[in-house]
């Protein structure tokens, strides 16, 4: 019912900046939070920022002052840009987003949806 695509992942210098962007589409209603998550290997997955219905953010402590979330309603897209990266922010991030959707009968329900995830690495 509802599709998350990511991009903007890659191989960047430590020091460097990458800025990742996920659109929601689908059956949707109200898009509640918004959020990026990341995964390194042999780690559990940690939330790295969300930013809710209202605008207010919230931010990992290893991403404080570094990361910036946003978020453009009209288009259902969350983007989260990553200045002076470190080695230890490689990892798989995903995009999620919880959301009203139409469930059959049309009534709506909220439920949270992922993306498949997008390589960041952070080395030289």
């Amino acid at each position: 019912q509802v599709q998350l695509v990511e991009s903007g992942g890659g191989l960047v210098q430590p020091g460097g900046s990458l800025r990742l962007s996920c659109a929601a589409s689908g059956s949707i209603v109200s898009i509640n939070t918004m959020s990026w998550y990341r995964q390194a290997p042999g780690k559990q997955r940690e939330l790295v920022a969300d930013i809710t219905s209202g605008g207010s953010a919230n931010y990992a402590d290893s991403v404080k002052g570094r990361f910036t979330i946003s978020r453009e309603y009209a288009k259902n897209t969350v983007s989260l840009q990553m200045n002076t990266l470190k080695p230890e922010d490689t990892a798989v991030y995903y995009c999620k987003v919880i959301c009203a959707v139409v469930g059959v009968g049309g009534s709506p329900y909220e439920s949270q949806y992922w993306g498949q995830g997008t390589q960041v690495t952070v080395s030289s």
